[in-house]
């Protein structure tokens, strides 16, 4: 997974400096993980429905229109 080796890279330049290729590397991947990571917050708040008190269930991104 993407994290384990961002937490290598880190874990290694507070050892010493990364080289030019392992910052391009770390970045790449930090890239990668946020990307997907958004994504799949998106998904789940896509899926998020808000229930009233009267029973009425409304989508999130249709709570405001309310």
């Amino acid at each position: 997974m993407n994290i384990q080796r961002i937490n290598e890279l880190t874990q290694i330049s507070r050892e010493r400096e990364l080289t030019p290729e392992e910052q391009a590397e770390r970045q790449k991947l930090r890239q990668e993980y946020l990307q997907a990571f958004r994504s799949s917050f998106r998904q789940q708040l896509d899926h998020t429905v808000v229930q009233y008190p009267d029973g009425n269930k409304v989508p999130l991104k249709d709570v405001n229109k309310k």
